[in-house]
């Protein structure tokens, strides 16, 4: 009796060490997750190698392998590891070490943040971003009388908010060498009375970079550091890097391959000579997680400054369209390089005129390649009889919904109560495409995807503004909203293979948030509990 006892004994542990035999290196349960494919749901999963081999029910996970860690979720939600579909990781930088003048209420509180700076730094040039000057009650762009009354001597920078504009005082302006700059295409030197008012706008503000500090590779690092652990706290996975020289892809290669970064990076080179040779020698280049394979050209300014490319006259400036900072030939000849090297062509367009010209471009590459995936970034205000057109050509809008509930305050008067009606509309562009990639433009904006996510579905910034939401029937859905973010985010990007869902053979990049994704009237902001890229803890939240 007791041999026969121990026998039994004996199978029941040998079944169960071949039931549960596969040994992965994690297992996550007890979860609800959001796998973004075609709606599944699921409690469980087991990752191995980075990637993910199975998912399915607690029972059918834990019974199957074995781990070497095993995380109980909670009943937590898990998502894809979002994507930010339009950022800038470089401009994050430059902020993080500049003055802050983000949510300055006037000129004089601007004023006072440059001076409590210098008593803790002491450079040759102040730069400063973040100014905007609708939140001091002016619907005009400033000009430098203060700034010089304040800073005689030292040159400052300023970048507006959207950085079209930029605000020096007579000793940065000295520094330019006014008489030797000729003709600006897209761009100015504004002047009153035939004297510099201290604006440069869009194409002129170039003609700063050589006279401004460049920062340490260290202090680069440093903040770049920073930015990460944010956006990984958010559970951000990747950035669309909206925008980069060929200094900086080698800057980005550099951090690589360091291993100083471990978010997706999808980068979209600057039309610079030797950003094209690149393209045209690599081809779509991939490197651990940079991926580069696209172009990006600004096609106009922006909004806010004046410069978006209307098909009408602005409502508070009669004598101004707004500009095209690209003309229509290098733009026609940036997109025969794309189409030779199999590059995506990504086009800042905010203004509907500018929006209509890049839309009769995208219609002949998508006669050549109906899979090119063309981009147009922003799109903040587009006809209706271009909207249509999206579909027909393939393109994909990239939108920014917390551009929406920042603008509000001002855009009527920009654009008349009539142009309103074709502005942010995402669910009418969602409905035309079938698709949008969604972003922040930050550090334009926070890069906080909650707060995306509120401004998407709610139309309203994180102060519940406006009370009635800001053209409320534009809004798109949760779901559609969280697609934009993941799954979408990865097509527009050539990475739906293994990225933007949660599938076996995947990538294991997701988050764990700390609370479930709901959008009530009231904004509820979250974070993620830990983060994850390539079944890699790079996250954890201190709420544990």
């Amino acid at each position: 009796m007791v041999l026969k006892t121990f026998y039994i004994f004996f199978l029941i542990l040998l079944f169960s060490s071949c039931y549960k035999g596969e040994e992965v290196d994690l297992i996550v349960h007890n979860a609800q997750i959001h796998t973004m494919d075609n709606g599944k749901i699921v409690q469980a999963m087991a990752i191995k190698n980075g990637k993910i081999i199975e998912l399915g029910a607690n029972r059918q996970i834990l019974n199957k392998y074995r781990a070497k860690k095993e995380i109980d979720a909670k009943g937590k939600e898990i998502y894809p590891g979002f994507t930010d579909s339009h950022g800038h990781i470089l401009s994050y930088i430059e902020k993080k070490l500049s003055v802050d003048l983000t949510g300055s209420k006037s000129y004089l509180e601007m004023i006072k943040k440059i001076k409590n700076y210098l008593k803790k730094d002491s450079p040759k040039i102040i730069i400063g971003r973040g100014w905007d000057q609708s939140l001091w009650g002016n619907k005009e762009l400033p000009n430098n009388t203060m700034l010089n009354q304040y800073f005689p001597e030292i040159p400052v920078c300023l970048y507006r908010i959207d950085e079209h504009a930029v605000l020096v005082n007579n000793a940065m302006l000295e520094l330019l060498k006014l008489d030797t700059i000729k003709e600006i295409q897209g761009g100015e030197i504004v002047k009153k009375n035939n004297k510099p008012t201290g604006i440069l706008i869009d194409n002129a503000i170039p003609f700063l970079k050589k006279h401004l500090p460049k920062h340490s590779r260290i202090k680069k690092i440093e903040a770049i550091k920073e930015i990460e652990n944010e956006l990984l706290s958010y559970g951000i996975t990747g950035v669309h890097e909206a925008g980069i020289s060929y200094e900086d892809l080698i800057f980005f290669q550099s951090l690589v391959k360091d291993n100083v970064l471990s978010l997706n990076i999808y980068a979209m080179l600057l039309p610079e000579p030797k950003n094209i040779d690149f393209a045209k020698k690599n081809g779509p280049y991939k490197n651990k997680n940079l991926s580069i394979r696209s172009f990006k050209v600004f096609g106009d300014g922006s909004l806010g400054s004046g410069g978006a490319l209307l098909k009408k006259r602005y409502t508070d400036d009669a004598s101004n369209y707004g500009q095209m900072l690209t003309s229509i030939k290098k733009i026609e000849e940036l997109s025969m390089v794309c189409e030779s090297t199999g590059y995506q062509l990504n086009t800042h367009a905010i203004g509907d005129s500018m929006c209509h010209v890049i839309i009769d471009i995208y219609k002949e590459l998508n006669e050549v390649n109906k899979d090119h995936r063309s981009r147009i970034e922003h799109v903040q205000v587009i006809d209706k009889i271009d909207l249509v057109k999206l579909g027909l050509y393939g393109i994909y809008p990239s939108i920014q919904p917390s551009h929406a509930v920042s603008d509000y305050r001002w855009a009527e008067k920009k654009l008349g109560k009539k142009r309103i009606k074709n502005a942010y509309a995402y669910k009418n562009i969602l409905e035309s495409a079938g698709i949008i990639t969604i972003g922040t433009d930050f550090p334009i904006e926070s890069p906080n995807p909650f707060k995306t996510i509120y401004a998407a579905v709610k139309r309203k910034n994180t102060n519940e503004l406006p009370v009635k939401g800001f053209i409320k029937d534009q809004a798109i859905s949760l779901n559609d909203c969280i697609k934009g973010m993941t799954i979408w985010a990865a097509i527009s990007s050539f990475s739906e293979k293994k990225l933007g869902s949660l599938e076996e053979g995947k990538d294991a990049t997701f988050t764990i948030l700390e609370k479930p994704i709901v959008v009530s009237d009231k904004f509820i902001d979250n974070q993620s509990w830990k983060t994850f890229i390539l079944g890699v803890e790079k996250y954890s939240s201190k709420n544990l």
